[in-house]
């Protein structure tokens, strides 16, 4: 399997290419702001042709470039119907004004094919088995994707703003709320096998064991103690 990344624009945003191998099709997942060229740049190095784009939710550090992506393709994007809201509305989702130098940078709006994602529901993409998990908190839209265990590849999660290396989504903006994220860090990463990927938003790769063992905020919802108490920070827009 070919995973291919990059941090772009102003808020360091992960954005992904995944595909079976190089030559083959693939999947672009959250191009952010100012990720456009960079995306082109790893489809033209790795061969790749883009079936689809997909968000893990709606704020503009994830979503900024997902118009000129899927323009310059013609390929669908996917995204829960709870953010749509975000793609025509950004500082709505933020409730604060990004700023007039950032907001000349994006491309605000839906794509020509906007597919909404349910929960549960698996995307079969790229020859490739998407299985996406409804993970609210750090917006109401938020998923996950997940890739399942193959051969000797470990199970990949894509956990946009859930999990981080040592930290959790933040709640503070419109539409967070810390129970929510709290009940999908339990439903949607305690179950995973501790060897499984964890490709978050910002920063870092992890693996689950690593934050079971090391992740304050997981750590706590692990022990089933609640509202973790803890000050470590927390990341996102």
């Amino acid at each position: 399997m070919l995973i291919a990344g990059f941090p772009a624009g102003a808020w360091g945003t992960n954005c992904y290419v995944v595909a079976p191998a190089a030559g083959e099709e693939c999947v672009i997942i959250d191009p952010g702001h100012l990720a456009a060229q960079g995306v082109e740049d790893m489809l033209a190095r790795h061969r790749l042709k883009p079936v689809a784009v997909v968000l893990s939710h709606g704020h503009i550090d994830h979503v900024a470039s997902v118009v000129p992506v899927c323009g310059a393709h013609g390929v669908p994007a996917y995204l829960h119907p709870a953010d749509r809201y975000m793609l025509t509305d950004p500082e709505k989702a933020l409730g604060r004004s990004i700023g007039a130098a950032l907001m000349g940078e994006l491309t605000v709006g839906e794509p020509d094919d906007l597919r909404e994602l349910t929960d549960g529901g698996t995307l079969s993409l790229a020859g490739l088995e998407f299985s996406v998990a409804h993970a609210p908190g750090h917006t109401k839209g938020s998923v996950t994707y997940r890739l399942p265990e193959a051969a000797d590849v470990p199970s990949v999660l894509f956990s946009g703003d859930l999990l981080f290396a040592g930290s959790v989504g933040r709640t503070d903006l419109p539409g967070g709320s810390t129970p929510e994220l709290y009940e999908s860090l339990a439903r949607v990463c305690l179950p995973l096998d501790d060897s499984t990927v964890v490709l978050s938003g910002h920063g870092p790769q992890t693996t689950i064991g690593r934050e079971r063992a090391t992740n304050p905020y997981l750590g706590e919802v692990a022990r089933g103690q609640g509202a973790p108490d803890t000050a470590a920070p927390r990341r996102g827009l």
